[in-house]
């Protein structure tokens, strides 16, 4: 049981990062002039855009900070998610 809800936590955990990277790959595609019109850019974009959309109220100018919050927002999911493993964890030791 304990190696279950193990992989289960471990595998939310790798999501979560694998979303994060994907949020920082489609910000830096900005810089690159037709990346977001490539195949890869637009799978990105269907994957990423929605989260995003929660976040895109927040800029200065030009600038925005959508994914940096978003990044924010999905680290303190990260920790959550690493506090209820220990938590469950404790709970099923008992």
């Amino acid at each position: 049981m304990l190696t279950i809800v193990n992989l289960i936590f471990q595998v939310l955990g790798w999501v979560v990062s694998a979303y994060i990277m994907l949020i920082v790959v489609y910000a830096l595609m900005s810089w690159l002039p037709g990346a977001y019109q490539s195949k890869l850019g637009q799978f990105i974009g269907r994957l990423v855009e929605p989260f995003l959309g929660y976040f895109n109220f927040i800029s200065v100018g030009p600038l925005g900070f959508g994914p940096v919050v978003a990044i924010i927002v999905l680290s303190v999911v990260q920790y959550g998610l690493q506090y209820l493993h220990i938590i469950v964890l404790n709970l099923l030791i008992r």
